[in-house]
């Protein structure tokens, strides 16, 4: 099943514009595979990135540190972070070295959900066993040279 198939076109432009439409479509559609297994625990794919990031840090971040590292730059990170310690999944305490920030971190609570997550890990990967881990490893560093070549001409 080729991506001619799955968009029903059959003709682009170059391989240049297949490839883009192709990681386009295949990112969507890992996306929405990542997506529902997230909603069983009513999460998004943002708010898991977020409890990810602060389960790694060891310290606060405040959200302009954690838009950085971020999957996806979201402008409204600061709405996510408020929808997180609504849920009392991560905490926000007035920063000690700048009080014009505040310093997140992840609760037990938000601890307990993502360690609940990890046992996703297989299914995730299962999404991906079409790909051997050389394959994997081949695409990676493609996806990186892509990266890394946009980039020097912006």
């Amino acid at each position: 099943m080729g991506i001619e198939k799955d968009i029903q076109q059959s003709c682009f432009r170059n391989e240049f514009q297949k490839m883009g439409i192709n990681l386009i479509y295949t990112a969507n559609w890992l996306n929405e595979k990542i997506a529902h297994i997230l909603a069983n625990e009513e999460i998004t794919q943002q708010q898991y990135n977020i409890l990810r990031i602060l389960r790694g840090s060891e310290c606060p971040l405040s959200t302009l540190k954690i838009r950085e590292r971020m999957l996806v730059k979201m402008s409204d990170t600061s709405r996510i972070v408020d929808r997180l310690i609504a849920k009392g999944l991560v905490e926000k305490n007035a920063c000690l070295k700048d009080n014009r920030l505040v310093d997140i971190t992840i609760s037990k609570k938000g601890l307990i959900l993502v360690d609940k997550l990890d046992q996703f890990n297989n299914q995730i990967d299962a999404v991906l066993k079409g790909v051997d881990e050389k394959e994997a490893q081949t695409i990676n560093q493609l996806l990186d040279k892509i990266r890394a070549t946009s980039e020097t001409k912006t």
